[in-house]
């Protein structure tokens, strides 16, 4: 029995070539009520080099908090570019129930597949200066001096946001075993 690793067992680098008529980064068309948010960030390795060919999925409710509906599916997919560079362009989501149905801080799920990974990496955005962020279940989870890679940052004008995925190192993104 052989144990090599063969092509159907990891994820990349064939993202570009078979899924990019998947890419969804515009995930609310006009009309879809909600505070509007662009969130714009890099996928970068440990040595602080962008990863060109990383997925980043994103999973999300509406603004009022529900997941799913026919204007507004709450699922994006974002291929990098050759600077390790995704973009999506939202709304900021409602809160949702957590753990012992407490309401969850207003976040974006999100999970990030690449190549030489045999397993999806799965992680948060949160809004900076959102008031619920100091009573959310899943972020208290978190050391506090680690809290900041899951908090996206205001860039430039009203409704940006930056979010870097940092895979490895001092400043490593917090990714969730799930």
């Amino acid at each position: 029995m052989s144990l090599h690793a063969t092509t159907s067992q990891t994820i990349g680098p064939y993202l570009h070539i078979g899924l990019t008529w998947l890419i969804t980064e515009k995930l609310a068309p006009a009309g879809v009520p909600g505070e509007r948010v662009s969130i714009e960030g890099k996928v970068l390795d440990g040595d602080g080099k962008p990863v060109n060919d990383a997925l980043v999925e994103i999973w999300q409710a509406d603004s009022r908090g529900n997941y799913g509906g026919k204007r507004f599916r709450g699922f994006g997919r974002s291929a990098t570019d050759a600077s390790g560079v995704f973009r999506f362009h939202t709304i900021k989501p409602g809160r949702v129930p957590g753990p012992g149905g407490a309401p969850q801080a207003p976040h974006i799920g999100v999970v990030i597949f690449m190549r030489g990974q045999l397993k999806q990496l799965v992680s948060r955005i949160y809004f900076p200066g959102e008031p619920a962020n100091a009573k959310d279940a899943v972020l208290a989870l978190v050391p506090p001096q680690r809290r900041a890679t899951l908090i996206a940052r205001k860039r430039g004008k009203a409704g940006t946001l930056e979010w870097n995925v940092i895979l490895q190192g001092k400043d490593e993104t917090v990714f969730f075993d799930c």
